[in-house]
């Protein structure tokens, strides 16, 4: 990624700093200067941090473990080579969780992240989208010290124009903010299809300067709201930058911050912030949250009689209290209702039952344990055990034995995953499975993989 110096785009920062410098701006000149980009700037900048990770990677040498077992204890351990990126992320919560790309962070062994002000903190990754490339990290403050940090405020997804002044903010160095200028050239394009990789055409374009140092910073508008996050600048293109729109992000937050992630509670509801307070921005068909009656675009006031404006906030009252039962308060056409919702243990409910009812098959996770029983090769996915006469996937030709190591081209990390997708899908639907088996000949295991569209029941 290459940085376009545009000497008319600086020309008058310049001037000023030397103007200023000799004294010749009378200081009745500052409501001047205090343009509505200098004010959007100095809203948010302390909220914006550099990211520094390193990875430790193990060089290994073909013969390792040769000269380890003819040398040993002398031989020497293998070398590790340790590799350092720079980037750049956003305050999202006073208590520390911080916004930024996934790559930025991705298979990083040790990420510190340093404000404006110079103060510097270690930092743990507790959550992250790869589809969407955003990670989610939270501060390790030490004890005793100020654990309160300056947030960004998040602008409405729809509330983007095109050709509106934004800038994009980094602290790419940790020497300080980086600012650049430019408008909103283009929306998202088209809506992400479910399961797929957001890549340009769902990203919004810009013509500010996104250098690498500043992937992962905020795109902010003239307001000081966060409007995206800065991906990258386009290497074939001058002055073209792209940045993942605000609707992304808040639906990855929905994710991060859902009990089904924090706890493995089937709760059914997705939320995203609007404004000052909370709004259901998705309620899945036949979940807990719609069986209560709550409904996409209600208003969250309260939860456990306690406001909630936030993802932490509301994470901490529908799963941090260990409650069966939570009771939400919404805001709804003119009048407040309060809805008690029931959590399910997910595993209750997305099960291998669900499979067999759907497919026909009956799974097992294959576990490294389950693979030596049976003298399998041990490679992760689902183990068919039986396979229903006159099923979907007895007329497609599955046979037991058999792995399922992906669904339409993705890799599922649990059988919850895996029997949510499968009962996600409408009947009729046509599911394709990546399979692999093993057949035996004498001493030898000879693999073999292949894929088959299955028939949703």
């Amino acid at each position: 990624m290459f940085m376009i110096f545009r000497p008319s785009k600086y020309l008058n920062f310049i001037v000023l700093i030397g103007l200023l410098a000799s004294g010749e701006i009378a200081p009745g000149a500052d409501n001047i200067r205090k343009t509505p980009v200098v004010q959007a700037v100095s809203k948010t900048l302390s909220s914006v941090v550099n990211i520094r990770t390193e990875t430790v990677v193990e060089v290994r040498d073909p013969f390792t473990e040769l000269f380890q077992d003819f040398w040993n204890p002398y031989y020497r351990q293998p070398r590790q080579d340790v590799r350092r990126s720079l980037g750049s992320g956003v305050v999202i919560h006073a208590e520390g969780y911080v916004l930024t790309n996934d790559h930025v962070v991705r298979r990083a062994t040790k990420i510190r992240v340093k404000f404006a002000d110079g103060r510097e903190f270690e930092a743990d990754r507790v959550a992250y989208d790869q589809r969407s490339d955003l990670a989610l990290l939270k501060i390790k403050v030490p004890k005793g010290l100020d654990n309160k940090f300056q947030t960004i405020k998040f602008g409405r997804d729809s509330d983007l124009l095109l050709g509106e002044t934004v800038i994009a903010l980094g602290n790419p160095f940790g020497l300080g903010g980086s600012v650049s200028q430019g408008i909103l050239s283009s929306r998202d394009r088209q809506a992400p299809r479910e399961r797929e990789i957001l890549d340009i055409e769902n990203w919004l374009q810009t013509d500010a300067a996104i250098n690498p140092g500043n992937s992962g910073g905020p795109l902010i508008n003239l307001n000081g709201e966060l409007i995206g996050i800065n991906v990258a600048v386009h290497r074939k293109g001058q002055g073209i930058g792209f940045a993942i729109p605000i609707a992304r992000v808040q639906e990855s937050l929905g994710e991060f911050f859902a009990p089904e992630q924090l706890r493995g509670l089937w709760f059914g509801a997705r939320v995203k912030i609007e404004g000052n307070s909370l709004r259901l921005s998705r309620v899945e068909p036949n979940s807990p949250a719609a069986q209560a009656g709550l409904r996409t675009g209600d208003k969250v006031v309260q939860v456990n009689e306690r406001d909630v404006t936030d993802f932490v906030g509301w994470a901490k009252e529908i799963c941090g209290r260990e409650l069966k039962t939570v009771r939400i308060k919404i805001f709804r056409g003119g009048r407040f209702l309060t809805v008690p919702v029931t959590l399910l243990a997910e595993e209750k409910v997305f099960n291998s039952e669900v499979i067999q009812e759907r497919l026909g098959i009956t799974v097992r996770t294959l576990t490294q344990n389950l693979a030596e029983q049976l003298g399998m090769s041990f490679y992760g996915g689902y183990l068919i055990t039986k396979v229903e006469k006159q099923s979907p996937a007895d007329r497609a030709g599955i046979e037991s034995g058999g792995v399922i190591q992906r669904i339409d081209g993705q890799q599922l990390e649990s059988l919850v995953a895996f029997a949510k997708d499968i009962l996600s899908r409408r009947t009729g639907d046509l599911v394709q499975l990546s399979l692999v088996w093993e057949i035996r000949r004498g001493v030898f295991l000879q693999r073999q993989s292949g894929e088959v569209k299955v028939k949703i029941r």
